[in-house]
């Protein structure tokens, strides 16, 4: 089996990206893997010197087949710097395994995306692997299963699928109905499509509901895992698009033992189990953040 690339995508965290590529190390197939380092350009001066610490610390990683650093000439932003190092990489490779500086994973990690990788290459409903799971309940579930929605916090694909992604907003608008915006909101557990208007209004520029778009709009698939193979540490509001919250915690996968789905389909108790938890979870904060921001205004006035 020829390996995946791993690409890692860093900005101006030294301490996140320090804990990210320690982990990474640990997996069993890390000393026969590429890695490429994308890291951005600084914004301003403020940004500048930990930008510039992190590349110092970039020039020290071992523990890889290979280290390839890019460092960008100016800031494109987060968004751009995964969409177009991910073009790059995976049309010269045929696949990849996506990193961000603030993801750590399991031993395991690279093991569960480079099998997944090998066995669904050919599949051409399956768009991707996820390598974070949801803390739902477990009970019941498979090792892995198929979900039509997308989880970027570590994640694997192929230049057959990456080919349809499309980052545009206002022809999903158009595009999506009523019903086809509840189905890819889950049900309307979670309001996935908010991120669409929000990249067309200008609040936000990300790239990764954008992927879940081109899957969904071609009846893609992922592969997910039921006990997460990564955790995201960058809810410290260090992060770009990040906030504080525990919503979304989860114990890293310490063992391995994956029985591959033979069927190409979504599994519908996973996808239930997901909706519940997005009700029970999600909604809930999303209302105690429109009270606080309500309370915070009334003080204002």
């Amino acid at each position: 089996m020829i390996l995946a690339p791993i690409v890692l995508f860093v900005y101006n965290r030294p301490w996140h990206t320090r804990q990210t590529v320690g982990a990474l190390k640990k997996n069993e197939l890390a000393s026969e893997s590429e890695l490429f380092i994308f890291s951005d350009g600084w914004k301003n001066e403020q940004d500048k010197t930990k930008v510039l610490e992190v590349r110092e610390y970039l020039k020290t990683i071992d523990g890889f087949k290979r280290v390839h650093i890019i460092e960008r000439e100016r800031n494109y932003g987060l968004a751009d710097n995964i969409i177009d190092g991910v073009t790059k990489v995976v049309n010269e490779y045929g696949k990849i395994i996506v990193l961000e500086d603030d993801i750590v994973t399991s031993p395991y990690f690279l093991k569960f995306m480079n099998e997944a990788l090998e066995r669904y290459k050919d599949e051409e409903r399956v768009f991707g692997v996820n390598g974070y799971a949801f803390p739902i309940k477990k009970e019941g579930l498979p090792s892995a299963y198929f979900l039509k929605s997308f989880a970027c916090w570590g994640w694997g694909t192929w230049k057959r699928a990456w080919k349809f992604f499309e980052k545009n907003p206002d022809k999903l608008i158009k595009t999506f109905t009523k019903d086809m915006i509840r189905e890819f909101n889950f049900d309307n557990s979670y309001d996935y499509w908010y991120q669409v208007i929000a990249n067309k209004k200008g609040k936000i520029n990300t790239w990764a509901i954008f992927f879940y778009t081109s899957a969904f709009l071609n009846n893609g698939l992922f592969l997910a895992p039921r006990d997460s193979f990564t955790k995201n540490i960058g809810h410290d509001l260090s992060g770009v698009h990040s906030e504080k919250v525990k919503y979304f915690d989860t114990e890293l996968a310490l063992e391995y033992n994956i029985n591959f789905p033979e069927k190409i389909e979504e599994h519908k108790l996973a996808r239930q189990r997901h909706i519940e938890y997005f009700k029970k979870h999600l909604k809930v904060t999303l209302w105690k953040k429109i009270l606080y921001k309500l309370k915070k205004l009334a003080q204002k006035r």
